[in-house]
Protein backbone atom coordinates (compact mmCIF):
# COMPACT_ATOMS: atom_id res chain seq x y z
CA UNK A 1 0.00 0.00 0.00
CA UNK A 2 1.28 3.48 -0.92
CA UNK A 3 0.69 6.71 0.92
CA UNK A 4 1.78 10.33 0.53
CA UNK A 5 3.23 12.34 3.37
CA UNK A 6 4.44 15.94 3.66
CA UNK A 7 7.60 16.21 5.78
CA UNK A 8 9.29 19.19 7.44
CA UNK A 9 12.87 17.98 6.98
CA UNK A 10 14.79 15.71 4.67
CA UNK A 11 16.47 14.33 7.78
CA UNK A 12 13.38 12.21 8.43
CA UNK A 13 14.23 10.15 5.33
CA UNK A 14 16.77 7.35 5.04
CA UNK A 15 19.57 8.51 2.80
CA UNK A 16 20.04 5.04 1.32
CA UNK A 17 16.38 4.90 0.22
CA UNK A 18 16.62 8.42 -1.22
CA UNK A 19 19.74 7.50 -3.20
CA UNK A 20 18.01 4.44 -4.66
CA UNK A 21 15.63 6.77 -6.50
CA UNK A 22 18.49 8.63 -8.23
CA UNK A 23 20.43 7.84 -11.38
CA UNK A 24 24.22 7.94 -11.33
CA UNK A 25 24.43 11.07 -13.50
CA UNK A 26 21.69 13.09 -11.80
CA UNK A 27 22.45 16.69 -10.88
CA UNK A 28 24.31 17.14 -7.58
CA UNK A 29 21.68 19.64 -6.46
CA UNK A 30 18.84 17.10 -6.14
CA UNK A 31 21.03 14.76 -4.11
CA UNK A 32 20.45 14.09 -0.44
CA UNK A 33 23.72 15.65 0.70
CA UNK A 34 23.00 19.00 -0.94
CA UNK A 35 19.46 19.33 0.42
CA UNK A 36 20.57 18.08 3.84
CA UNK A 37 23.35 20.68 3.98
CA UNK A 38 20.87 23.47 3.21
CA UNK A 39 18.55 22.40 6.03
CA UNK A 40 21.09 21.42 8.68
CA UNK A 41 22.97 24.70 8.25
CA UNK A 42 19.71 26.66 8.60
CA UNK A 43 20.48 28.34 5.27
CA UNK A 44 17.00 27.09 4.47
CA UNK A 45 14.37 27.44 7.20
CA UNK A 46 10.99 28.95 7.97
CA UNK A 47 12.77 31.95 9.55
CA UNK A 48 14.37 33.02 6.25
CA UNK A 49 11.29 32.32 4.16
CA UNK A 50 12.04 28.76 3.03
CA UNK A 51 9.81 26.41 5.03
CA UNK A 52 10.43 22.78 3.97
CA UNK A 53 7.25 20.85 3.26
CA UNK A 54 8.61 18.12 1.00
CA UNK A 55 6.23 15.67 -0.62
CA UNK A 56 7.14 12.02 -0.12
CA UNK A 57 5.54 8.78 -1.24
CA UNK A 58 6.03 5.60 0.73
CA UNK A 59 5.25 2.06 -0.34
CA UNK A 60 5.17 -0.41 2.52
CA UNK A 61 7.12 2.07 4.66
CA UNK A 62 9.87 2.43 2.04
CA UNK A 63 10.50 5.69 0.16
CA UNK A 64 9.12 5.43 -3.37
CA UNK A 65 9.08 9.09 -4.44
CA UNK A 66 10.23 12.57 -3.39
CA UNK A 67 9.60 16.13 -4.51
CA UNK A 68 11.28 19.15 -2.90
CA UNK A 69 8.59 21.55 -1.79
CA UNK A 70 8.78 24.77 0.20
CA UNK A 71 6.18 27.07 1.68
CA UNK A 72 7.58 30.45 0.68
CA UNK A 73 6.94 33.68 2.54
CA UNK A 74 9.05 35.77 0.15
CA UNK A 75 10.68 35.38 -3.28
CA UNK A 76 14.33 35.60 -2.23
CA UNK A 77 16.90 33.26 -3.75
CA UNK A 78 14.73 31.93 -6.56
CA UNK A 79 16.20 33.60 -9.70
CA UNK A 80 12.77 33.61 -11.37
CA UNK A 81 11.30 36.98 -10.55
CA UNK A 82 7.63 37.22 -9.65
CA UNK A 83 7.47 40.47 -7.68
CA UNK A 84 5.11 42.05 -10.21
CA UNK A 85 2.75 39.14 -9.73
CA UNK A 86 2.74 39.53 -5.96
CA UNK A 87 2.10 43.28 -6.22
CA UNK A 88 -0.82 42.68 -8.60
CA UNK A 89 -2.50 40.11 -6.37
CA UNK A 90 -2.01 42.25 -3.28
CA UNK A 91 -3.63 45.20 -5.05
CA UNK A 92 -6.61 42.94 -5.68
CA UNK A 93 -6.90 42.41 -1.93
CA UNK A 94 -5.61 38.82 -1.97
CA UNK A 95 -2.52 37.17 -0.54
CA UNK A 96 0.30 36.07 -2.83
CA UNK A 97 2.20 34.60 0.10
CA UNK A 98 2.49 31.98 1.28
CA UNK A 99 3.06 30.31 -2.06
CA UNK A 100 4.35 26.83 -2.85
CA UNK A 101 7.70 26.35 -4.55
CA UNK A 102 9.38 23.30 -6.03
CA UNK A 103 13.00 24.27 -6.61
CA UNK A 104 16.50 23.87 -5.24
CA UNK A 105 17.09 26.90 -3.00
CA UNK A 106 19.54 29.50 -4.36
CA UNK A 107 20.37 27.21 -7.30
CA UNK A 108 19.14 28.21 -10.78
CA UNK A 109 20.27 24.99 -12.44
CA UNK A 110 18.19 22.37 -14.21
CA UNK A 111 17.64 19.14 -12.29
CA UNK A 112 14.98 16.59 -11.60
CA UNK A 113 12.28 18.04 -9.40
CA UNK A 114 10.48 14.74 -8.80
CA UNK A 115 12.49 11.60 -8.15
CA UNK A 116 10.51 8.40 -8.07
CA UNK A 117 10.12 4.76 -8.88
CA UNK A 118 10.11 4.69 -12.68
CA UNK A 119 6.74 2.92 -12.72
CA UNK A 120 5.01 5.87 -11.06
CA UNK A 121 3.38 8.73 -12.96
CA UNK A 122 4.28 12.36 -12.30
CA UNK A 123 0.58 13.20 -12.19
CA UNK A 124 -0.01 11.61 -8.79
CA UNK A 125 2.54 13.95 -7.19
CA UNK A 126 1.06 16.96 -8.96
CA UNK A 127 -2.46 16.16 -7.82
CA UNK A 128 -1.36 15.75 -4.21
CA UNK A 129 0.08 19.28 -4.16
CA UNK A 130 -2.98 20.71 -5.89
CA UNK A 131 -5.11 19.18 -3.12
CA UNK A 132 -2.85 20.84 -0.55
CA UNK A 133 -3.34 24.21 -2.24
CA UNK A 134 -7.12 23.94 -2.21
CA UNK A 135 -7.18 22.78 1.40
CA UNK A 136 -5.06 25.73 2.55
CA UNK A 137 -6.27 28.46 0.16
CA UNK A 138 -2.80 28.83 -1.42
CA UNK A 139 -3.15 30.59 -4.77
CA UNK A 140 0.06 29.65 -6.61
CA UNK A 141 2.64 26.88 -6.99
CA UNK A 142 5.88 27.39 -8.90
CA UNK A 143 8.28 24.77 -10.31
CA UNK A 144 11.65 26.28 -11.26
CA UNK A 145 14.39 24.88 -13.53
CA UNK A 146 13.06 21.31 -13.92
CA UNK A 147 14.56 18.83 -16.36
CA UNK A 148 12.85 18.75 -19.74
CA UNK A 149 11.33 15.31 -19.23
CA UNK A 150 8.47 16.75 -17.15
CA UNK A 151 7.59 19.62 -19.52
CA UNK A 152 4.70 17.95 -21.33
CA UNK A 153 3.19 16.60 -18.11
CA UNK A 154 3.16 20.02 -16.47
CA UNK A 155 1.62 21.76 -19.48
CA UNK A 156 -1.04 19.03 -19.71
CA UNK A 157 -1.83 19.68 -16.04
CA UNK A 158 -2.58 23.37 -16.64
CA UNK A 159 0.75 24.83 -15.57
CA UNK A 160 1.66 28.10 -17.26
CA UNK A 161 5.05 27.79 -18.96
CA UNK A 162 7.33 30.77 -18.49
CA UNK A 163 10.43 31.36 -20.59
CA UNK A 164 13.69 32.76 -19.28
CA UNK A 165 17.29 32.60 -20.42
CA UNK A 166 20.85 32.12 -19.35
CA UNK A 167 24.20 31.68 -21.07
CA UNK A 168 25.80 28.26 -21.48
CA UNK A 169 29.23 27.28 -22.80
CA UNK A 170 29.30 24.24 -25.08
CA UNK A 171 32.42 22.22 -25.68
CA UNK A 172 32.76 21.53 -29.38
CA UNK A 173 35.63 19.13 -28.75
CA UNK A 174 38.29 21.82 -28.52
CA UNK A 175 41.81 20.50 -28.13
CA UNK A 176 43.01 23.45 -26.03
CA UNK A 177 42.02 26.95 -24.92
CA UNK A 178 43.98 28.33 -27.87
CA UNK A 179 41.99 26.10 -30.19
CA UNK A 180 38.79 27.41 -28.60
CA UNK A 181 39.84 31.02 -29.23
CA UNK A 182 39.86 30.32 -32.97
CA UNK A 183 36.05 30.60 -33.08
CA UNK A 184 36.26 34.33 -32.28
CA UNK A 185 36.87 37.32 -34.47
CA UNK A 186 40.43 38.58 -34.21
CA UNK A 187 39.33 41.55 -32.13
CA UNK A 188 37.53 39.49 -29.49
CA UNK A 189 40.30 36.87 -29.46
CA UNK A 190 42.68 39.69 -28.61
CA UNK A 191 40.36 40.97 -25.86
CA UNK A 192 40.17 37.58 -24.15
CA UNK A 193 43.92 37.10 -24.34
CA UNK A 194 44.36 40.57 -22.88
CA UNK A 195 42.06 39.80 -19.92
CA UNK A 196 43.92 36.59 -19.14
CA UNK A 197 47.27 38.32 -19.51
CA UNK A 198 46.28 41.00 -16.98
CA UNK A 199 45.68 38.30 -14.38
CA UNK A 200 48.94 36.54 -15.21
CA UNK A 201 50.94 39.78 -15.05
CA UNK A 202 49.39 40.52 -11.66
CA UNK A 203 51.21 37.41 -10.46
CA UNK A 204 48.08 35.30 -9.99
CA UNK A 205 48.27 31.53 -10.29
CA UNK A 206 45.61 28.87 -9.66
CA UNK A 207 45.39 25.86 -7.41
CA UNK A 208 42.52 23.52 -8.34
CA UNK A 209 41.23 21.27 -5.58
CA UNK A 210 38.65 18.59 -6.30
CA UNK A 211 36.80 16.35 -3.87
CA UNK A 212 39.81 14.04 -3.50
CA UNK A 213 42.13 16.82 -2.28
CA UNK A 214 39.82 19.28 -0.50
CA UNK A 215 40.26 19.67 3.26
CA UNK A 216 38.04 21.47 5.75
CA UNK A 217 40.35 24.49 5.98
CA UNK A 218 39.85 25.09 2.25
CA UNK A 219 36.18 25.81 2.92
CA UNK A 220 37.05 28.34 5.62
CA UNK A 221 39.18 30.20 3.08
CA UNK A 222 36.54 29.95 0.37
CA UNK A 223 33.80 31.21 2.66
CA UNK A 224 35.82 34.25 3.71
CA UNK A 225 36.06 35.29 0.04
CA UNK A 226 32.42 34.44 -0.69
CA UNK A 227 31.13 36.39 2.29
CA UNK A 228 33.31 39.38 1.45
CA UNK A 229 31.64 39.87 -1.95
CA UNK A 230 28.27 40.19 -0.18
CA UNK A 231 29.58 42.49 2.54
CA UNK A 232 30.91 44.85 -0.12
CA UNK A 233 27.27 45.27 -1.21
CA UNK A 234 26.15 45.58 2.42
CA UNK A 235 24.35 42.23 2.20
CA UNK A 236 24.43 38.98 4.12
CA UNK A 237 25.14 35.87 2.01
CA UNK A 238 22.36 33.39 1.44
CA UNK A 239 24.59 30.49 2.42
CA UNK A 240 26.57 30.16 5.64
CA UNK A 241 29.79 28.38 6.51
CA UNK A 242 27.98 25.38 7.97
CA UNK A 243 26.37 24.78 4.58
CA UNK A 244 29.76 24.54 2.89
CA UNK A 245 31.07 22.30 5.66
CA UNK A 246 28.09 20.06 4.94
CA UNK A 247 29.09 19.98 1.27
CA UNK A 248 32.58 18.95 2.36
CA UNK A 249 31.19 16.01 4.33
CA UNK A 250 29.30 14.85 1.24
CA UNK A 251 32.03 15.78 -1.25
CA UNK A 252 32.32 12.28 -2.73
CA UNK A 253 28.60 12.37 -3.53
CA UNK A 254 28.46 15.99 -4.74
CA UNK A 255 31.86 16.35 -6.45
CA UNK A 256 32.70 19.99 -5.63
CA UNK A 257 35.77 21.71 -7.07
CA UNK A 258 37.32 24.93 -5.76
CA UNK A 259 39.61 27.06 -7.92
CA UNK A 260 41.86 29.09 -5.61
CA UNK A 261 43.58 32.17 -7.04
CA UNK A 262 46.95 32.79 -5.37
CA UNK A 263 49.27 35.80 -5.37
CA UNK A 264 52.60 35.93 -3.54
CA UNK A 265 51.87 32.46 -2.12
CA UNK A 266 48.64 33.69 -0.55
CA UNK A 267 45.07 32.92 -1.54
CA UNK A 268 43.24 36.01 -2.80
CA UNK A 269 40.07 34.61 -4.43
CA UNK A 270 38.15 31.41 -5.04
CA UNK A 271 35.34 30.04 -7.19
CA UNK A 272 33.22 26.98 -6.45
CA UNK A 273 32.09 24.51 -9.09
CA UNK A 274 30.29 21.17 -9.13
CA UNK A 275 31.17 18.47 -11.66
CA UNK A 276 28.35 16.32 -13.05
CA UNK A 277 30.71 14.55 -15.50
CA UNK A 278 28.90 15.91 -18.57
CA UNK A 279 28.23 19.36 -17.06
CA UNK A 280 30.34 21.73 -14.96
CA UNK A 281 28.31 24.10 -12.77
CA UNK A 282 29.77 27.39 -11.60
CA UNK A 283 28.04 28.42 -8.38
CA UNK A 284 29.74 30.89 -6.03
CA UNK A 285 32.84 33.02 -5.91
CA UNK A 286 34.55 35.69 -3.86
CA UNK A 287 37.75 37.70 -3.53
CA UNK A 288 39.70 39.81 -1.07
CA UNK A 289 41.56 41.79 -3.74
CA UNK A 290 40.53 44.08 -6.59
CA UNK A 291 42.54 42.64 -9.48
CA UNK A 292 41.62 43.57 -13.05
CA UNK A 293 39.79 40.72 -14.88
CA UNK A 294 40.15 38.30 -11.95
CA UNK A 295 36.38 37.69 -11.85
CA UNK A 296 36.35 36.63 -15.51
CA UNK A 297 39.35 34.38 -14.98
CA UNK A 298 38.00 32.74 -11.81
CA UNK A 299 34.43 32.26 -12.94
CA UNK A 300 34.69 31.70 -16.69
CA UNK A 301 38.10 31.12 -18.25
CA UNK A 302 39.31 28.65 -15.63
CA UNK A 303 36.03 26.74 -15.98
CA UNK A 304 36.28 26.66 -19.77
CA UNK A 305 39.88 25.48 -19.58
CA UNK A 306 38.91 22.77 -17.09
CA UNK A 307 36.10 21.53 -19.36
CA UNK A 308 38.42 21.32 -22.36
CA UNK A 309 41.10 19.45 -20.42
CA UNK A 310 38.61 17.03 -18.86
CA UNK A 311 36.29 16.53 -21.84
CA UNK A 312 33.26 18.03 -20.07
CA UNK A 313 30.72 18.96 -22.70
CA UNK A 314 28.86 21.84 -21.06
CA UNK A 315 29.58 24.63 -18.59
CA UNK A 316 26.69 26.33 -16.79
CA UNK A 317 28.02 29.39 -14.93
CA UNK A 318 24.64 30.49 -13.54
CA UNK A 319 21.96 32.94 -14.64
CA UNK A 320 22.14 36.49 -16.01
CA UNK A 321 25.15 38.38 -17.36
CA UNK A 322 24.99 39.04 -21.11
CA UNK A 323 28.69 39.96 -20.94
CA UNK A 324 29.19 36.17 -21.03
CA UNK A 325 28.36 36.22 -24.74
CA UNK A 326 31.64 38.00 -25.50
CA UNK A 327 33.44 35.14 -23.77
CA UNK A 328 31.81 32.37 -25.77
CA UNK A 329 28.69 31.53 -23.80
CA UNK A 330 25.59 30.92 -25.89
CA UNK A 331 22.12 32.26 -25.00
CA UNK A 332 19.88 29.38 -23.97
CA UNK A 333 16.23 29.29 -22.94
CA UNK A 334 15.20 28.26 -19.44
CA UNK A 335 11.72 27.39 -18.26
CA UNK A 336 9.63 27.54 -15.14
CA UNK A 337 6.07 26.37 -14.60
CA UNK A 338 3.33 28.05 -12.60
CA UNK A 339 0.04 26.66 -11.37
CA UNK A 340 -2.57 29.26 -10.47
CA UNK A 341 -5.84 28.15 -8.90
CA UNK A 342 -8.20 31.04 -9.66
CA UNK A 343 -9.10 31.86 -13.25
CA UNK A 344 -8.79 35.65 -13.08
CA UNK A 345 -5.21 35.55 -11.84
CA UNK A 346 -4.37 32.57 -14.06
CA UNK A 347 -5.49 34.53 -17.12
CA UNK A 348 -3.40 37.54 -16.06
CA UNK A 349 -0.27 35.41 -15.55
CA UNK A 350 -0.82 33.64 -18.87
CA UNK A 351 -0.99 36.99 -20.66
CA UNK A 352 2.13 38.21 -18.83
CA UNK A 353 4.14 35.09 -19.78
CA UNK A 354 2.98 35.22 -23.41
CA UNK A 355 4.13 38.83 -23.82
CA UNK A 356 7.35 38.15 -21.92
CA UNK A 357 8.17 35.18 -24.17
CA UNK A 358 7.90 37.37 -27.27
CA UNK A 359 10.29 39.89 -25.72
CA UNK A 360 12.75 37.17 -24.72
CA UNK A 361 12.60 35.52 -28.15
CA UNK A 362 13.46 38.87 -29.75
CA UNK A 363 16.25 39.48 -27.24
CA UNK A 364 17.82 36.07 -27.87
CA UNK A 365 17.69 36.64 -31.63
CA UNK A 366 19.53 39.92 -31.10
CA UNK A 367 22.09 38.15 -28.92
CA UNK A 368 22.71 35.60 -31.64
CA UNK A 369 23.18 38.33 -34.25
CA UNK A 370 25.80 40.14 -32.24
CA UNK A 371 27.94 37.29 -30.96
CA UNK A 372 31.67 37.97 -31.47
CA UNK A 373 32.25 34.76 -33.44
CA UNK A 374 33.53 34.21 -36.94
CA UNK A 375 30.67 33.77 -39.42
CA UNK A 376 31.02 30.00 -39.68
CA UNK A 377 30.77 29.71 -35.88
CA UNK A 378 27.68 31.89 -35.49
CA UNK A 379 25.11 30.32 -33.19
Amino acid sequence: MSNFKFIESINSLKESEFNNLLDVNDSPFIKYGFLESLENSKSVSKINGWQPNHLTLFKEKKLDGFMPLYIKHNSHGEFVFDHQWSYALNRAGRNYYPKLLTAIPFTPCESKKIIKNKELAYEIFIQEVKDLMHANNIETWHILFPDEDIDETLVDNNFIKRTGYKFIWNNKKYSSFEDYLEIFTSRQRKNIKSEREKVRKAGVTFDIKDQSSLVLEDWNDFYAFYKNTYLQRLQEPYLNLDFFKGIHKKREQLNPIIFFAEKDNKRVAASLFFNRKSVLYGRNWGTSRDIDSLHFECCYYQGIDYCIQNNIMQFDPGVQGEYKIRRGFEPTKTHSYHYVIKKDFRDAITEFCTKEKTEIDNYLKACNRYTPFKKKYKI
